[in-house]
């Protein structure tokens, strides 16, 4: 309790007691100015609105992403294929390793001229496209290094609600005839729901708090076209020393992230079948 306290419950009435207030990190002033950055977020400022789309954008392109590669990672591993716990150690350096680093070799992997991406493009006579440079490239590309980071993990979690679903409701499915794509449809999937759940909750909580890959990759950019909403907090905070806006920000991004999960987690009943 006295943790939660310190570490989470005070810096939380801190942040919204401090939205509150038109405050200036470097000359120390602080001015009570009411709903006025509220009012500025919703009404006068455009940028606001631009991140908070490309927060979903990459919210959702994260979470799918993720996921997917995740479940289908997990799912050949659970075939005990010959070399799967190699595969799957390597699929699980990334986890171990830091996001700086991962962020760094990346956007040396995705340099327009000379990157080892587009080099492999052109090999097969594909021109690739300046990807941290271009706005449409830039996003998905930052969307697809924050994907591949966390796949082991969330392999693990998956590989190991596999070897827990009971092997009786396996052989059940097979007397009654079911194929292969019948066995995972209507047998495993909906035995992996919680988990499913679960990974789904963090990988998209996850993903409203990206912050590293924005600024080592990015920048923000081009044109503001990665600017998500943690990244704006970050600009306004600690670059242009608006602190009580940028705190006004947070506050936002918080309820935004509890108002999802919390629809999340009551729209469980619809599509888990296994508590």
């Amino acid at each position: 309790m006295l943790g939660f306290l310190v570490v989470v419950l005070i810096p939380l009435v801190a942040v919204l007691l401090l939205s509150f207030t038109d405050s200036n990190l470097l000359a120390q002033d602080v001015q009570p100015v009411g709903l006025d950055n509220y009012q500025t977020m919703a009404t006068e400022d455009p940028a606001f609105w631009r991140a908070v789309v490309t927060t979903g954008i990459f919210a959702i392109g994260l979470v799918v992403i993720n996921v997917a590669l995740s479940l289908f990672l997990a799912l050949v591993l659970h075939r005990k294929l010959r070399g799967a716990q190699l595969f799957l150690a390597l699929a699980f350096l990334p986890v171990v390793t830091s996001q700086a680093a991962w962020a760094i070799v990346w956007r040396f992997l995705l340099q327009g001229e000379g990157g080892t991406i587009n080099s492999l493009l052109s090999a097969v006579s594909i021109i690739g496209p300046n990807w941290l440079f271009e706005a449409k490239p830039a996003l998905a590309a930052v969307i697809v290094v924050a994907a591949l980071k966390t796949v082991g993990l969330k392999a693990v979690i998956f590989l190991a609600a596999l070897r827990n679903i009971p092997k009786e409701a396996i052989e059940a499915a097979r007397l009654d005839g079911a194929g292969e794509w019948q066995m995972y449809r209507r047998v495993i999937l909906p035995l992996l729901a919680p988990t499913t759940l679960v990974v789904v909750i963090i990988t998209f909580i996850g993903s409203f708090q990206v912050f590293d890959y924005i600024l080592l990759m990015t920048n923000g950019g081009p044109s503001h076209a990665t600017t998500v909403l943690a990244f704006a907090i970050y600009q306004q905070g600690f670059e242009l020393m608006r602190t009580g806006y940028a705190s006004a920000l947070a506050v936002v991004l918080f309820a935004i992230t509890l108002a999802l999960v919390a629809v999340q987690w009551w729209a469980r009943k619809k599509w888990v079948h296994s508590e």
